[in-house]
């Protein structure tokens, strides 16, 4: 069976490095009758936006199956779990709040503390009340105020059991492929409201971090972005300027206003009326200082220029790739690591999102997904290779605990390195959760010096 292997001297080996699992509350929870719609029970339930017809409405009925799942968790040895909060689920569309949800809650927090479980709880990971997108969603800046009574909810309720915040998981998934591509709920299109959109859900963020100072000053509190290292399909001028484009669009639009309180050059290139509305105070609000940054990573992505001089992605060919299509791209990840770091002054960051879909097979009751493996040793080298040379790397999460629902994909890709048999409920480990297992309890007996 293969396993994970980082150099001896790793930092990456000691105690003091943080190893979790993540889900969300969407993909896995299920139990729709226990909360309200969000949007993506409404994109699920239109024509031709799942890829299997499917829906969220049992998933993994992680809110029947809780504590079997806690229990799980906790064979694996890891330090942490990250889990997001289904806003639909505990504040009613009169802003009250709906106990029984909340209660859910507290006790899978309580359970996962008891076992010596940090959490790390991600407050919006893409699961917008339905009621809220009738009155605008997130081209409708009152959202943002929502989003702050809603923090104080969660924050209430969980305080400082928890030991991580995160106000929002990957804001541009939420902006551009639900408000500018429409191939995520809500499913709108255009640019401006993609640029609308991305806006709010940053003021959501910063309205967010200051209930979470006041309710919470003890916690961990911060923000999920994810990146995808961008790199250009030739040396030649026009296709290098693609690249950097894309890379202020997608990825510097969410960072750089956090940490510098400024939106990237390209913010300028766009035309006025697909610019954001910045108010006074915006900025100021958004660009409060963070706990920490979650980074989640899976690909790299390359760009051409277009005729107008904008920037279009090259589809991969030729290389490694994930059930998805991604690209397998491990010094990719290193590389943007070692950008960021260079280029911001951030504060510590934690890899809160890494993995790979597989075609798995269950054979005699197990999945030998030795690809998976071997994505997981790739790329937690190239975390060991960030450290190396400088990044101040606290933890990393492997995505994602169990398969479960991948949003307009359905059911149609295995992310997991628990294997879920839908038909059953019945969870499996696969090989990459034993070598993930044999890497976390290896720690024990490391000593390092410094």
């Amino acid at each position: 069976m293969p396993n994970i292997t980082l150099p001896a001297d790793s930092l990456l080996l000691s105690k003091d490095f943080l190893y979790g699992v993540a889900t969300s509350s969407f993909q896995i929870e299920g139990d729709r009758s226990g909360r309200l719609d969000s949007i993506w029970d409404t994109f699920c339930s239109q024509n031709n936006t799942i890829e299997d017809n499917s829906n969220g409405d049992i998933a993994c009925q992680h809110v029947e199956k809780w504590q079997e799942d806690v229990a799980l968790i906790a064979g694996l040895g890891v330090d942490a779990y990250r889990l997001s909060i289904s806003w639909p689920r505990v504040v009613n569309s009169d802003g009250t709040i709906n106990h029984i949800g909340m209660q859910f809650y507290v006790n899978l927090v309580d359970e996962l503390v008891k076992r010596n479980i940090k959490v790390f709880v991600t407050l919006y990971h893409w699961d917008l009340p339905q009621y809220l997108e009738e009155k605008g969603g997130w081209l409708n800046r009152e959202t943002a105020t929502a989003f702050a009574h809603y923090t104080d909810i969660v924050a209430s309720a969980l305080g400082d059991k928890v030991y991580s915040y995160a106000t929002l998981n990957e804001p541009f998934c939420s902006a551009y492929l639900g408000y500018e591509l429409g191939i995520h709920a809500p499913g709108k299109t255009g640019v401006a409201n993609g640029r609308k959109s991305a806006h709010h859900l940053l003021l959501a963020h910063g309205l967010g971090m200051k209930v979470l100072r006041e309710k919470c000053p003890s916690s961990l509190n911060g923000i999920v972005l994810n990146f995808s290292t961008c790199h250009s399909a030739t040396e030649s001028p026009a296709d290098k300027l693609a690249a950097k484009l894309a890379d202020e669009y997608h990825n510097r639009w969410y960072l750089q206003p956090i940490i510098e309180g400024t939106y990237p050059d390209v913010c300028d290139q766009l035309p006025v009326e697909q610019q954001p509305d910045i108010l006074e105070g915006d900025m100021d609000i958004i660009s409060q200082p963070i706990d920490f940054l979650g980074i989640n990573f899976y690909t790299r992505t390359v760009y051409k220029s277009t005729e107008n001089g904008w920037f279009d992605v090259q589809e991969p060919e030729d290389v490694p790739l994930t059930a998805m299509g991604w690209e397998i791209t491990p010094d990719a990840f290193t590389e943007i690591l070692v950008d960021l770091n260079s280029r911001y002054s951030l504060p510590p960051i934690y890899i809160t999102e890494n993995g790979a879909a597989m075609d798995d097979e269950m054979v005699e009751g197990e999945i030998a997904d030795s690809d998976r493996v071997d994505y997981f040793n790739s790329h937690l080298n190239a975390v060991h290779n960030a450290v190396e040379a400088g990044v101040d790397i606290k933890g990393y999460f492997a995505w994602s605990l169990m398969d479960n629902f991948e949003w307009a994909l359905g059911y149609t890709k295995r992310f997991g390195i628990v294997y879920v048999d839908y038909d059953t409920q019945k969870r499996t480990l696969k090989q990459s959760g034993i070598a993930y297992q044999k890497l976390v309890n290896s720690r024990v007996n490391v000593t390092l010096a410094g």
